[in-house]
């Protein structure tokens, strides 16, 4: 840790290991810019096991609840058209004689991005919450 810090063994500086910090937070310019998946990685590192127990709770209850609508018989085809998405799209998912288990775990991936920002948004308040509350310890203060 030491040796990245002041440079390799033969004096020069790694600058792979070297993270640039500009101070203060990124800007929310800066995260609208990364993709969903990047800002859910950074949601990970972060608050580690919460956010993964978080969002795997959330496609569980997501994909229970696709079966339970396609396996009662709804149209899934004609509510998703009417939702805005592309019939093509839904087509491809929802092929003739596929399973009702099939059927619900395509649904369940189209709606990949709202679960996606669910997370990103509930995560932070959840920590907070438990921090406030005193079941977890609030983060240790930088030197």
């Amino acid at each position: 840790l030491l040796r990245a810090a002041r440079g390799n063994c033969h004096g020069r500086q790694d600058t792979s290991k070297i993270a640039v910090t500009t101070g203060g937070n990124i800007s929310s310019t800066e995260e609208k810019k990364q993709s969903k998946s990047q800002q859910l990685k950074k949601i990970f590192q972060e608050y580690g096991a919460v956010g993964v127990s978080l969002h795997i709770g959330i496609s569980l209850i997501s994909l229970g609840m696709f079966y339970m609508v396609v396996s009662s018989g709804v149209d899934m085809s004609a509510i998703l058209l009417k939702l805005g998405f592309k019939e093509s799209l839904v087509q491809s998912k929802m092929a003739a004689g596929t399973s009702t288990f099939v059927v619900a775990y395509a649904i369940h991936k189209l709606f990949a991005p709202v679960r996606i920002s669910i997370t990103l948004v509930s995560v932070p308040l959840i920590v907070r919450y438990f921090q406030k509350v005193g079941i977890f310890k609030p983060p240790a203060a930088k030197p």
